[in-house]
């Protein structure tokens, strides 16, 4: 097949697409997909000479298939097609650089961003006919109004209504995608399982409603310790998992990239000791004036490929380390493997 070629069937649509990148496993419905006018280029230099010679209503960019050059191939297709609405393809992992590439006003390189297996009708409106003048405005509303409900339904499949971290399913497909990403260096990863020490006596104690503000206190002080690309969960109850994870070399700057990636699980740990210490010292107003003692976190570290090669197998092992940390005493981190719980910090 040549660069550039156009592989999907045109049609009477008015809409005319340039999708840049690998299209398998894009569309979550290959079929209708099939219907639309869109050219299709696999490399950033057909693209951008395509978008300077021709007009498109739209431009899909998947991520994955483009590494360090992904931005400056951005900038340029910018230039060329002014106007133009762009979308990125993001695997999960991507999210974070998707975000920042977004940015703001004219720095921006992209309008915005779908986590893959899209639908179609996430970057057109494949059912729409023209509409009447006179309806023109009441249309934009209604569909204005339907995209804002896709993204709230969006939102309820990937977080936890209650903490508004991410649920059990997003996190364990996170890590999933995480493990099988395809890119020249071995991709790491360090999950961090945690709960909160005798959360009974607070639901049993104080009701339900205050053992609710002890489950979003632990994850206002989680998201404060974390750094903004790790991915944090409730998996369910009073159970909590973090994933740490490399930042892909080329998907920032070097200095971006050399904060950011962690040394697993040595950093790891050190991020979940800040957030124990964190969350036993903190003032914890909600409980009352009968409200003794403070909130503990006994929590378990697993690495991703050391410590297991599935998603099953690292959870397994994160739990397994929790569970030792709470058989010796509770309130500490303990890293699975360490004898006696070598590595871990017992409090003070």
């Amino acid at each position: 097949m040549n660069n550039g070629e156009d592989i999907f069937t045109k049609t009477t649509r008015s809409e005319r697409i340039l999708f840049v990148g690998e299209a398998m496993g894009v569309f979550s419905d290959i079929g209708v997909a099939g219907q639309l006018d869109m050219k299709r280029c696999d490399n950033m230099i057909d693209a951008i000479n395509a978008a300077a010679h021709d007009k498109f209503d739209k431009i899909v960019v998947v991520m994955s298939c483009f590494g360090s050059k992904l931005e400056t191939g951005l900038k340029a297709l910018r230039q060329m097609s002014q106007g133009t609405e762009t979308f990125l393809v993001a695997a999960m992992y991507e999210e974070p650089f998707a975000i920042d590439l977004l940015g703001s006003g004219k720095k921006a390189l992209a309008d915005e961003y779908l986590i893959s297996p899209i639908e179609t009708k996430e970057i057109t409106n494949t059912n729409s006919e023209p509409a009447a003048a006179h309806t023109d405005e009441l249309f934009s509303e209604s569909i204005e109004h339907l995209n804002s409900r896709i993204r709230e339904l969006e939102k309820m499949v990937a977080q936890d209504d209650l903490t508004g971290l991410k649920n059990r399913r997003y996190v364990r497909q996170f890590l999933s995608q995480i493990i099988n990403r395809t890119h020249h260096e071995t991709p790491s990863a360090t999950l961090l399982m945690f709960d909160i020490d005798d959360f009974k006596h607070y639901n049993d104690t104080y009701g339900h409603a205050v053992g609710d503000n002890v489950l979003k206190q632990a994850a206002l002080i989680m998201k404060k310790c974390c750094r903004n690309h790790d991915v944090i969960g409730r998996i369910g109850g009073d159970e909590f998992a973090v994933i740490f994870w490399d930042i892909p070399s080329g998907s920032g700057t070097a200095e971006r990239e050399r904060r950011q990636n962690v040394e697993h699980p040595r950093e790891a740990f050190v991020i979940a000791e800040r957030f124990r210490k964190e969350i036993s010292t903190t003032e914890h107003n909600f409980l009352g004036m009968a409200g003794k003692g403070t909130l503990t976190i006994s929590g378990g570290l697993a690495s991703f490929p050391q410590d297991g090669t599935t998603v099953e197998e690292i959870f397994e092992q994160a739990d397994k380390a929790m569970l030792d940390a709470k058989r010796s005493g509770k309130d500490r981190v303990y890293i699975v493997g360490k004898p006696n719980g070598n590595g871990a910090t017992a409090p003070q």
